[in-house]
């Protein structure tokens, strides 16, 4: 590191140090690991809660309590994802594909466990990526445009078929529902309603939140209330020792956790990008450069390394364009843009000279709060499994309760609970006829993102479709969705 750089650390760190805001770091860690188990809430809602009381509070202490909340429930979100098969945070719904079926096989400690410190080290990694690229990333983030974003997205959906440990056609065809599903509400460009058949509550579409949890948590407790035998999971006593991953965990995921944190950050300082696409795409990446991708969605380790060091790293990358250029890169860093102009800062690329002290005590509480949550997670994982000694009887109606209140606390409307419960049998359609839940609700998430994007383009290029082909970053990344197609096909045809 240069002495500036060092210099700019040290100033961070001695903001960061103070009693008060290693408190407010703590509290931040504590708070986002409890809003992140707890489907429903989200970082975004506990940040816009949590906003008016940091009114008369320092602001490098309000950002520093506010961010940690947002990094902290990327690990609190797993919890939820390996234990119940409920995504705690939109950006962990990969997650459940393995970690569920590891604590299935009684390796629920191995599974929060890895999945801690590959949250661990991609969070410290993105911190180090944010401190040393962001100028350097801000500029190239400035090049990516609509077309660049709808060539992104069109990656995302080719590689949705090898989310599935099942038919790939099938899962395609999930996928494509999940895309119609997606197109409910107003039209982006016109306005006008579609598929709302005269309803006033679709008119703002289906949210995604609420599906997720339908899908995912409340078919799986029907799922295992109709067969308890076969798919309880595994009661386990652990103690803080046995957490910690095995030699041959870390050498399986060690590689997983590198591709995860560099596709993580990169995808995160796109603004509009977001965590989810990043966990999307680096595990299906992950799955396609395997040498066991039939252990995928069966409790492969590497399956919940990948996701969950990209959604951490991701959340490092999208203070990136929120610190130097204003733009948020996901619903909560919006809340953070807000939350600067209110206390009077300008976010963009002026910040760390006129509020060093701001820009650099963020940045190493956040060295600080990766470390917090690093113990904090190993210490209360074996709580955590513990819940697992639960009898069925008991655990069944707690979760299907939870998520109800997941569902309404969504948006505060029993219309999303009603829109879970619908969700719910169609979930267990797509469990008994071999559809793929993962491939149908990725494609909700991105559906419109794509959508949204291919509108702009063609707006800018006045209809024309050679927008796509005439700029080089849109082209190569329309040509890596055409191969991650045509390449599977192939090897099946010549095989």
């Amino acid at each position: 590191m240069s002495p500036s750089l060092i210099d700019a650390l040290r100033l961070g760190f001695s903001v960061a140090l103070t009693p008060v805001n290693l408190t407010l770091a703590l509290a931040g860690a504590l708070l986002g690991t409890l809003v992140g188990a707890l489907p429903g809430i989200g970082s975004t809602s506990a940040v816009a809660l949590l906003l008016p009381l940091t009114f008369n509070m320092d602001p490098s202490g309000a950002i520093i309590l506010l961010c940690g909340i947002y990094y902290g429930s990327m690990y609190g979100g797993t919890i939820t994802s390996v234990l119940i098969n409920t995504p705690g945070e939109p950006a962990t719904v990969v997650t459940t594909l393995d970690g569920y079926q590891l604590a299935r096989q009684g390796r629920a400690g191995a599974a929060l466990g890895i999945a801690t410190l590959a949250s661990f080290v991609a969070g410290t990694a993105g911190t180090a990526a944010l401190m040393m690229l962001a100028p350097v990333l801000a500029r190239g983030a400035l090049s990516f445009g609509p077309p660049e974003y709808f060539a992104l997205t069109v990656l995302g959906l080719t590689m949705l078929a090898g989310l599935s440990t099942g038919s790939a056609l099938k899962a395609t065809l999930s996928a494509l529902v999940g895309l119609i599903v997606a197109t409910v509400g107003l039209d982006v460009t016109t306005g006008q309603p579609r598929l709302t058949f005269g309803s006033v509550d679709l008119l703002g579409g289906i949210d995604f939140l609420p599906v997720s949890i339908a899908l995912f948590g409340f078919t799986e407790m029907l799922v295992s209330a109709a067969a308890p035998k076969q798919t309880a999971i595994a009661a386990q006593h652990l103690t803080v020792r046995e957490v910690f991953p095995t030699w041959a965990d870390c050498r399986q995921s060690r590689f997983a956790i590198i591709r995860g944190t560099v596709v993580g950050f990169c995808v995160g300082t796109l603004p509009g990008a977001g965590a989810t696409l990043a966990s999307f795409i680096s595990y299906a990446l992950e799955k396609r450069l395997s040498r066991r991708p039939e252990h995928f969605g069966h409790g492969a380790i590497e399956g919940v390394a990948a996701p969950e060091a990209a959604n951490n790293a991701a959340s490092a990358g999208a203070l990136v364009p929120l610190l130097t250029l204003g733009l948020p890169g996901g619903t909560t860093t919006a809340v953070l843009v807000g939350a600067l102009i209110m206390w009077g800062l300008r976010p963009g690329p002026l910040l760390f000279q006129e509020n060093p002290q701001f820009a650099w005590g963020l940045i190493a509480s956040m060295y600080i709060g990766n470390l917090m949550l690093l113990v904090i997670n190993i210490l209360l994982i074996p709580v955590f499994v513990r819940a697992l000694r639960i009898p069925f009887s008991v655990l069944a109606p707690s979760v299907l309760v939870l998520c109800l209140v997941g569902a309404f606390a969504a948006n505060n409307r029993m219309w999303d609970v009603g829109v879970m419960l619908v969700f719910s049998a169609v979930g267990l359609a797509m469990r008994r006829l071999g559809y793929s839940p993962v491939a149908f609700v990725s494609a909700l998430v991105l559906g419109p993102l794509a959508e949204t994007a291919f509108r702009q383009s063609l707006q800018i290029s006045q209809g024309s479709f050679g927008i796509f082909t005439s700029r080089p970053i849109a082209a190569t990344l329309l040509g890596l969705a055409a191969a991650s197609l045509l390449v599977p096909a192939l090897r099946g045809w010549r095989g």
